[in-house]
C-alpha cells in the first residue's frame, strides 16, 4: 500500500510507504502461525524431554522416538498438538513484534542491507528481548500446557491458577533464562542469515536468483548454530517454569542441573528443539521476506 505527498519545498510528488510497521507485523505474525502449527510436535516433545526427572537414566522409552510413541498411545496423534493454543496465542503478537520491532529500529538508526555482523547481532537481541519480554505469562502457560506436570483447560484458566498460587512471580517464572535464551538466539540467527545470504550473493552463484530456497537453506544452516549455542538456557527456562519451587532462581538451577544430570543435562532435548527452531525460523523467514516483498516493503 502507498500513499502520495507533495513536498513543500520542491512543489514534488513523493510516493511514500503506509503503515510500514503494521504491514511487517501482519508479515511476521502470518509466517509464525503457519510453521509453528506445522511444527508444534517437536516442541512438545523437547518439553517432555526436558520435564523428566531422571534425565540421567535415558532409555529408548525415554528418547526422542520413545516419546513419540508414547504420547501418541496416551493421547493419540492429536496429542502432538498439545500446547497449540497458547503457541499461537504466543506466536501471532510475538513474531509480528520481533519483525516489526526489527523493521522500525533498521528504520530508525538508518540501517541499510546488508547489515555488518555486529548490527546484526544488536538488532536481533534487541527485538527479540522487547517481544520476549511481554510475552513471558504466555510462555510460561505454553510450556506447562505441553508438560504432563500440569493440567489446564484453557489459557484463561491457566493465568488465573497461577496468579492465584504463585503470584506475579509465577507469571514470570524463567524470564531471565527466556530471554538469555532468546536474545542470543535471534542475535545470533540474525547474523549468520543475514551472513550467509551475502556470501551466496557475492558468490553470484545461479541458485542465487531462486531467493525463496536460498532464504530457507540460510535459514536452516542459521538455525543449527544458534540452537546448539542457547540450549542450555532453554533447559533452565522449561525447569523454572516447570518446577518453581524446586529452581528457584537461575543460579541455583544452573548447579542444579549439573549435579543432578551432569553436563548432558543442558542439552536435553537438543535433537528435537534444533529441528523445529531451525525449521520454524527458516520457515518464518523465508514466508517473511516473500510476503514483504509482497506488500511492497523491500
Amino acid at each position: 500500500m502507498q500513499g502520495y505527498s507533495v513536498d513543500p519545498e520542491s512543489g514534488e510528488t513523493q510516493i511514500r510507504e503506509d503503515y510500514p510497521i503494521l504491514k511487517s507485523f501482519l508479515a511476521g505474525s502470518v509466517s509464525g502461525t503457519f510453521s509453528t502449527i506445522l511444527f508444534q510436535p517437536l516442541d512438545l516433545i523437547k518439553t517432555r524431554l526436558q520435564s523428566r526427572v531422571n534425565l540421567h537414566l535415558d532409555t529408548p522409552k525415554s528418547g526422542t522416538i520413545g516419546t513419540v510413541i508414547q504420547i501418541i498411545k496416551k493421547e493419540n496423534v492429536f496429542g502432538l498438538w498439545r500446547g497449540i493454543t497458547p503457541s499461537i496465542t504466543r506466536v501471532i503478537p510475538g513474531v509480528g513484534l520481533y519483525f516489526s520491532s526489527l523493521h522500525w529500529l533498521k528504520h530508525t538508526f538508518h540501517l541499510k542491507d546488508p547489515l555488518t555482523p555486529t548490527e546484526a547481532m544488536l538488532l536481533g537481541i534487541t527485538a527479540r528481548s522487547m517481544s520476549g519480554g511481554l510475552l513471558i505469562p504466555i510462555t510460561v502457560v505454553k510450556t506447562r500446557f505441553e508438560s504432563e506436570v500440569y493440567r489446564y483447560n484453557s489459557i484463561r484458566e491457566a493465568l488465573k491458577l497461577i496468579y492465584k498460587q504463585e503470584g506475579v512471580r509465577g507469571l514470570s517464572s524463567g524470564l531471565i533464562p527466556t530471554l538469555l535464551r532468546d536474545a542470543p538466539f535471534s542475535g545470533l540467527y540474525l547474523m549468520f542469515y543475514t551472513r550467509f545470504k551475502s556470501i551466496v550473493v557475492e558468490a553470484d552463484l545461479p541458485c542465487a536468483k531462486s531467493s525463496a530456497p536460498i532464504h530457507f537453506s540460510c535459514g536452516i544452516l542459521a538455525g543449527i548454530f544458534a540452537s546448539i549455542v542457547t540450549q542450555p538456557a532453554d533447559v533452565i527456562k522449561t525447569k523454572m517454569q516447570l518446577y518453581p519451587d524446586e529452581f528457584k532462581d537461575v543460579r541455583s538451577a544452573i548447579f542444579r542441573v549439573y549435579k543432578k544430570y551432569g553436563a548432558l543435562g543442558y542439552f536435553k532435548g537438543i535433537v528435537p528443539r534444533m529441528l523445529r527452531r531451525t525449521l520454524v525460523t527458516a520457515m518464518a523467514w523465508t514466508v517473511y521476506e516473500e510476503v514483504t516483498k509482497s506488500m511492497g516493503l523491500k
